[in-house]
């Protein structure tokens, strides 16, 4: 049922020695790893204005200081992050930088902040893009979260068809968006400054309400600066991303990557800039609560005004409303947030898997699934991102004050991890020009490391009644949650280790084979020739006896039929099948404790869907049951109907199709391994499987 709308949906599976051919070009990890940072132009211009709205319109004279104090941090933390992806190109990023260089505690708070981080990325980017397109299409805003969910699960299923096939996707809308971005400030900038025209924005003539705004001065308009300056951070989210991604790129990877963050850093702080200058030209308003504080015609706008972001007022004065230029920018603006979830969804599965392999996640999480893509780690974030949207009703200017805390925390760890790097490298050199280098980049490091973690303080104090509280809540929960994988996961290990050699040469007593059987018939005889096979010490057939007129007429077969295998009827007066057959099995364990209990479960082997449900139900149930039960092994013992060669005929002629978990065993593995009419399959503590089904009804899987 699934294999077909599987297939089409993601495309076919592909080989692990494919995944070469899966590594992105600069021109095309630009907009996979970038989107993020290049798409914040698009609402953290209008966060700073927002903040500063509630100090009046004479406080927007101080946006262009902060979009100068925002671009020097971006270039700080882009020069910061080359020295990283140069020393670690691992694909680690700021999690392998603060564990090798500060200890695992460290470690895992980058992780925890960089999962939170993701996730927010992924919601803010959808909800600010809903917003966007909401401004031309009212159904839109209407149903803004049924919208975003609906496009994270297009995301979603366009990320696990592998990241080039997503990378390429998602290129044309962000170099639109770029285009259009540096296409609508050159415009501004011609009719402004060289033919002196007028451009005003759509809020040109509305007034702040003073009596909301104030006027603030001293402590109070500083602080405001300061929480205008946290705001406008949220241009430099995603930066991280490409460290994390070092090994999507082609070689030289680091390189790329380096020359990667460059080029993003240029081009987000040119369009950063140009926007909050023409913000400023074209006169636009912005208020925090625009029902109350925005004064349209004397009066406030009300609840039922629709505040446009920055960049679509800027447009529409640049361009003018409803034209095609003002047309072609919304919708790549659009476009371009949806798809700037994308750095979330390279970054976070990458991330989940080097923290599975480390023990700290679920392992699940390391795996690739069939398109070679981090499958389980992209559902995860869909689903965190869903929950986020759902609960904060899709709406970006709630979600962002939740947004940059993590990624400074980040930001900081990462680069004091960097110049401990560095002060253990220059220890050993000796070589003068490379000292000389080492000091250089440890000096960038130091600098970055001072300027994130003051804006790190400034947003902790300016944001934590505001909703910063919240992020911080999550990076406890991820980091309590991976901290309780990882001791799990050392618990079994240390459980399973074999090290005492006496140990290992300790054998049980006894083999005590049970055959669970209901009639004879085929399968009871396969699976009692099976057991023969494997010589116990003793041998016994199992009924279960809900029926004394079957039962009688079983006893009457088996007779006849001249077994020399004793047949053992337990009674159940509840008519259940699962509960005696484990009393018993314990009763076995209890009188001899050294012996071992195999049970051996004839099974159907079915080829349609609806057989499945028809079919093995009981023996699912008791192998689950046994599973707990110390010393006692189960065998399925299949037995192939007639259905279950025509899927495998089904199966033969897919000539593209891949078994589960093929892909990431490599090509050793073949359609139809290890099947066989006969055998079955076994594995201890009751963990057995099926050669071919997964269920069975009454004990041998008849009458079911």
């Amino acid at each position: 049922m699934t294999h077909l709308p599987k297939r089409l949906l993601l495309g076919r599976a592909l080989r692990s020695d494919r995944l070469a051919e899966t590594l992105l070009p600069k021109r095309i990890a630009l907009p996979v790893f970038a989107s993020d940072p290049l798409s914040s132009v698009a609402y953290a211009p209008g966060e700073v204005l927002l903040v500063l709205s509630v100090a009046g319109v004479s406080a927007y004279h101080f946006s262009p200081w902060i979009a100068v104090a925002v671009v020097v941090l971006l270039f700080t933390v882009v020069a910061s992050y080359r020295q990283n992806v140069r020393a670690y190109p691992s694909g680690g990023g700021d999690y392998e930088v603060a564990t090798t260089n500060m200890g695992r505690r460290a470690g895992l708070t980058v992780a925890s902040a960089l999962l939170v981080d993701y996730v927010l990325t992924v919601a803010v980017s959808i909800s600010s893009g809903v917003e966007n397109l909401g401004s031309a299409v009212p159904f839109i805003v209407e149903h803004k979260t049924l919208v975003a969910v609906v496009i994270i699960v297009m995301l979603t299923l366009m990320n696990l068809r592998g990241v080039r096939e997503s990378g390429k996707l998602f290129a044309i809308p962000t170099y639109c968006f770029v285009a259009g971005v540096f296409g609508m400030i050159l415009w501004g900038v011609i009719r402004g400054a060289v033919l002196g025209e007028e451009m005003r924005a759509p809020t040109a003539d509305f007034e702040i309400d003073a009596e909301h705004s104030g006027g603030l001065t001293g402590f109070a308009l500083a602080f405001l600066l300061l929480r205008a300056f946290s705001s406008g951070c949220a241009a430099l989210t995603g930066v991280e991303a490409i460290s994390n991604g070092v090994p999507a790129f082609r070689k030289p990877k680091s390189r790329n990557a380096a020359n990667t963050l460059a080029m993003m850093g240029l081009i987000a702080a040119v369009m950063f800039c140009g926007v909050i200058v023409l913000a400023l030209a074209t006169d636009v308003k912005m208020a925090e609560n625009p029902a109350t504080e925005l004064i349209i015609n004397g009066r406030p706008a009300g609840p039922d005004y629709a505040q446009n972001p920055v960049i679509s007022q800027v447009a529409a004065a640049v361009f003018g409303d409803g034209t095609f230029p003002f047309i072609f920018l919304a919708s790549a603006t659009a476009l371009v947030l949806f798809l700037a979830a994308n750095t979330a969804y390279n970054g976070f599965p990458l991330l989940g898997s080097i923290l599975a392999q480390d023990r700290y996640l679920p392992r699940q999480l390391h795996t690739r699934g069939d398109r070679l893509a981090f499958s389980n780690g992209i559902v995860l974030l869909a689903g965190a991102a869903a929950i986020l949207v759902v609960v904060y009703n899709a709406d970006s200017t709630r979600l962002i004050q939740l947004y940059i805390v993590g990624v400074f925390v980040s930001f900081t760890l990462s680069q004091i991890g960097m110049v401990r790097h560095w002060n253990r490298l220059l220890t050993d050199e000796r070589d003068t020009a490379a000292r000389r280098r080492m000091h250089r980049s440890r000096a960038i490091n130091a600098f970055g490391a001072f300027c994130t973690g003051l804006v790190l303080v400034v947003v902790l104090v300016t944001k934590f009644s505001h909703g910063a509280w919240v992020s911080l809540l999550g990076m406890l929960l991820f980091y309590g949650v991976m901290t309780a994988i990882r001791r799990h996961y050392d618990l079994v290990a240390e459980e399973l280790a074999a090290d005492d050699p006496d140990e290992k040469r300790v054998r049980p007593s006894r083999v005590h084979s049970i055959v669970l059987v209901s009639k004879t018939h085929k399968p009871t005889m396969r699976a009692l020739a099976y057991a023969r096979l494997m010589r116990s010490d003793t041998l016994e057939a199992l009924t279960i006896s809900v029926d004394a007129q079957e039962t009688a007429q079983l006893r009457r077969e088996w007779e006849e039929t001249g077994m020399d295998v004793p047949l053992k009827i337990l009674d159940s007066p509840y008519r259940e099948i699962t509960r005696p057959v484990i009393d018993y099995v314990k009763r076995l364990r209890r009188e001899n404790p050294r012996d071992v209990v195999s049970v051996y479960i004839p099974e159907y082997v079915v080829g349609r869907w609806y057989e499945q449900l028809l079919h093995n139900q009981s023996a699912l149930r008791l192998k689950g049951r046994l599973l707990y039960t110390p010393g006692v092994m189960v065998t399925s013992v299949p037995w192939q109907l007639e259905s279950s060669e025509v899927a495998r005929k089904r199966l033969k002629k897919r000539a593209d199709w891949a078994a589960p978990g093929s892909v990431r065993r490599g090509p050793t593995a073949r359609p139809g391994a290890g099947r066989g009419n006969g055998g079955g399959t076994g594995t201890s503590n009751g963990g057995g499987g099926s050669g071919g089904g997964t269920t069975a009804g009454k004990p041998d899987g008849d009458g079911q």
